[in-house]
Order: structure tokens, then C-alpha cells, then sequence
């Protein structure tokens, strides 16, 4: 195992270490190990709290700032975050108007921001709660009870995020994240398994000609091994049961994400990108608007995965709407 580390079991301390210094815009509480917004919590505006195992950078902490997530609770290396924390995020961004938690389907996670949403309930908090179940590789899979969240996640945080610095409600801001989430699709490939530090060995053995297709970020498996093809027909594996999923056309379009799976670069991920514009243009699905790059990853697993939103023109507008995070910034 080769990685820029000191010791494996201070690797997330030090990097959020290294999070606060480069980022002074934020605040970060390194008892509780969560990422807030330097201005939390804002007068009037509803409370976003994510978070989720670390490995997957820069999901969540990245993605903390005006027009994202108000705060991010990082767990050990895939492992949630315990319920203390949501606790404690939660009452730090409540400006009273409530807060919405942004929960990735993983049995963990679900069960600990539950527990976290009722305790801040019995302290007064108003606490409403969206499920990601974007994945449409494995109905049930190692990790959760139905779909896996996956890309999505990165969606609803910057759609919600929007229509939370909008001023919107927090039931408006709720039904947004839900509206994001029922009309995602997604689906992922691995050409490498992961090391998680701890462990120092890839999580699973996959041979140099195989990839696993439908892996899931925590390197569970996927829906099946096959030989090592062209971006092309990759690209065909992954899209099509995306699109026969969902319905995805309409004039509005989709959103079409392309996400390195952590060290896949960006010159491969263009080809992809090009490969699943051609698929869609074929389907008859426009595609309007993109996101290319690392945003939700598995650590060092090569791969990659597509994630298709179909918009409306609100989506749209909140999609384009200003965003000032570590890992995302557009419009500022």
C-alpha cells in the first residue's frame, strides 16, 4: 500500500486539520469532526446537514458553503457518522426555520440520522429527512435495504441548497430534494477495488481483463464481472439500464454527471462523457446541463459512474443558481 498518510487511524483528523487551514472560510468543530459554513447558521434560512463515512471526498465536506450544505459530519472511513453528531450539526444550523437532513440509503446511515433527527426533535428542532436511492445496480446489496444513494446525493445537495439560500420553506426545500431524488438515475463501474488505509489491501480482487459493473462505493458488488471493453461499450453497460429505468425525455432535458470513482482522470472521463452524449442524442434524451469530475468517490478505486436527473425549469434554475464550496463554485 502506498498512500500519503502519517498513521491510519489519524488520517481524517489530519486531513480535516488540513481542510480548516486551506478553507478559513469554514468552520470545523475536530472534536465532533463536522464541517459548518462560517456563517452558520444563517438568520431565517432552512438548515441543510449531510454527512456520510469519509473516503468519499470531497462528498460532504466539500461540498459545505453558500448555496450547498450548512454542515457535514464525517464518519470513520466508510463507516456513518453516529448520531451525536447529526445532533450536534443540526442545533448549529438551526436558525429556527428547521433543517433537512440529506441521508444516503445505507443502512448506517439511515439509522443513525434517524436517531439523530429524533433527539434534536425533543430539543424543539423541526427535523425533516430525504432518503438517496439513486442506484439502479442492485435492489439490495451488502451495505442497504433497497437502492444504494449514490451520485444523486451530489445533485439534491446543490438543487436543495439553492432552494434553501433562495429562502424557500422548509417543506418547499424538502419536496425539492425528494423531486431530485425520484427523478435520478444512476449507475457505476469499477476498474480497481479500493484500500481502505486501516486495512492496507484492496477490498476485493478483481483481475486485470474484468471490470465489476454496478459496484457501489464502499466496493460492494455490483451486478456482474465482465471483460474489460472500450469506453463505447462501457458506456452502452451503464447507460442502458439507466434509461430503461426512468423516462427521460421531455424538452426540459437532463442533467448528465459523470463522476471519477477516485482515480480515473479527467481525460478518460471525457471520452465517457462523450460516449454517453452520443447514447442519450440516440435515445433522444437533450442534454441540458453537466458536471464532470471527482465528486463522490470510493478512495483510490478507479471507475467511474453516470447519473442522469430529469430537470424542469425550477430544477434548472436551482441548478444554475450561485454555489461557494471547496469542491464546487460557480457563479460567485
Amino acid at each position: 500500500m502506498k498512500k500519503l498518510i502519517n498513521d491510519p487511524a489519524a488520517v481524517i483528523d489530519e486531513a480535516l486539520r488540513g481542510m480548516a487551514i486551506a478553507h478559513p472560510e469554514l468552520r470545523i468543530d475536530h472534536t465532533n469532526r463536522i464541517v459548518y459554513r462560517g456563517d452558520a447558521p444563517a438568520p431565517g434560512k432552512v438548515g441543510l446537514v449531510s454527512g456520510g463515512g469519509s473516503g468519499h471526498e470531497p462528498l460532504h465536506g466539500g461540498f459545505v458553503g453558500p448555496g450547498m450544505l450548512d454542515a457535514a459530519c464525517a464518519g470513520e472511513i466508510f463507516t456513518s457518522p453516529v448520531p451525536d453528531q447529526m445532533l450536534e450539526a443540526t442545533k448549529n444550523v438551526d436558525s429556527g426555520a428547521g433543517v433537512l437532513h440529506i441521508v444516503k440509503n445505507y443502512t448506517g446511515d439511515v439509522m443513525n440520522f434517524e436517531m439523530g433527527a429524533e433527539l434534536a426533535a425533543a430539543e424543539g428542532i423541526t427535523v425533516e429527512s430525504v432518503i438517496v436511492n439513486d442506484d439502479v445496480a442492485v435492489q439490495d446489496s451488502t451495505f442497504t435495504a433497497g437502492r444504494r444513494g449514490v451520485g444523486a446525493t451530489v445533485l439534491v445537495e446543490k438543487i436543495a441548497g439553492a432552494a434553501a439560500e433562495q429562502g424557500r420553506s422548509l417543506a418547499e426545500v424538502t419536496e425539492v430534494a425528494r423531486r431530485v431524488n425520484a427523478a435520478s438515475r444512476s449507475m457505476g463501474v469499477a476498474l480497481t477495488s479500493c484500500t481502505v488505509p486501516a486495512v492496507g489491501h484492496p477490498t476485493f480482487d478483481l483481475p486485470d481483463d474484468e471490470i465489476e459493473l454496478g459496484i457501489g462505493i464502499h466496493g460492494e458488488p455490483g451486478r456482474q464481472r465482465v471483460r474489460m471493453q472500450p469506453a463505447r461499450a462501457v458506456a452502452e453497460l451503464m447507460a442502458d439500464p439507466v434509461l430503461s429505468d426512468l423516462d427521460f425525455s421531455g424538452d426540459d432535458g437532463v442533467i448528465l454527471f459523470v463522476n471519477s470513482m477516485g482515480t480515473t482522470p479527467m481525460i478518460e472521463l471525457y471520452v465517457m462523457y462523450s460516449e454517453f452524449a452520443g447514447i442519450l442524442d440516440k435515445a433522444g434524451v437533450r442534454i441540458a446541463r453537466s458536471l464532470v469530475g471527482p465528486y463522490i468517490t470510493s478512495l483510490d478505486m478507479a471507475g467511474c459512474s453516470v447519473t442522469l436527473l430529469k430537470a424542469d425549469d425550477d430544477l434548472l434554475r436551482l441548478w444554475d443558481h450561485p454555489v461557494n464550496t471547496p469542491a464546487l463554485r460557480r457563479g460567485c
